[in-house]
């Protein structure tokens, strides 16, 4: 699929990693959906004003089905059609499963894994009229291997990964691709705070001996989001940590 001039819907986009993939798109000359739950500012908009592209925000609650249609439909109004959509959205609830509570499990849950879900219902009915489309989902090396704490953002992003095959099986027939990138550890502003022993520690763990970055999982997603053989598959960019 050639990005220029294409939708691009990414949800949990006002920070973070959704952001700088919706520079990395928007660098490429994809019109942006920028998305969270709270409105989107016009200083975050602006952002964008260096590239030649539409850019608008549209906010909501992920977890909620129909506010999941009405965020596609909003945004199919104000652009014509989402071409890729990019389930980036999530949260964590660490705890160790004894302290974790059923609210503590059901929240996380909610928002990785049901309104990954809740986006993917909406947007699969006028891609699969367009007879084309890209549908990413984040989901983690976590989601791979577990991770000790947390047991309830684990479960969500394995359940990503079963979603993102199942989909991509229903729907590859209408040319519409369904992949997931699973990032290991990122440099960010919660490993920033770490302490050197934490980090060489961490580190040890990985085979390149490195955090990756966000650009690198900014670059991963353009990649799928472009290939257009590429259906039903997770990419871990973890520098080694997984190796299937």
């Amino acid at each position: 699929m050639e990005i220029t001039n294409k939708n691009v819907f990414i949800t949990g986009s006002t920070r973070g990693i959704g952001l700088v993939i919706a520079h990395h798109f928007a660098a490429q000359g994809a019109n942006l959906v920028l998305n969270g739950r709270s409105e989107i500012s016009s200083e975050l908009i602006g952002e964008f004003d260096q590239y030649d592209v539409q850019v608008v925000g549209v906010s909501g609650d992920v977890s909620d089905a129909d506010d999941a249609k009405r965020m596609i439909q909003e945004a199919t109004d104000a652009l014509g059609s989402v071409d890729v959509l990019i389930n980036n959205a999530g949260i964590t609830a660490d705890k160790l499963v004894l302290k974790m509570t059923a609210d503590d499990f059901e929240r996380v849950l909610k928002i990785n894994l049901t309104g990954a879900f809740n986006m993917t219902q909406a947007v699969l009915k006028p891609m699969t009229k367009a007879r084309q489309g890209a549908i990413i989902n984040m989901t983690s090396v976590v989601g791979l291997i577990g991770n000790a704490g947390q047991a309830n953002y684990a479960a969500s992003k394995a359940g990503l990964i079963g979603l993102t095959k199942s989909v991509a099986r229903e729907v590859a027939s209408r040319n519409i691709r369904v992949n997931a990138i699973a990032p290991g550890f990122i440099e960010s502003d919660m490993t920033a705070v770490l302490s050197d022993k934490v980090k060489d520690a961490m580190k040890a763990q990985i085979p390149m001996k490195r955090f990756g970055s966000v650009e690198e999982i900014a670059t991963a997603a353009l990649f799928v989001a472009t290939q257009e053989y590429i259906t039903g598959q997770t990419i871990a960019i973890d520098g080694g940590m997984v190796m299937q």
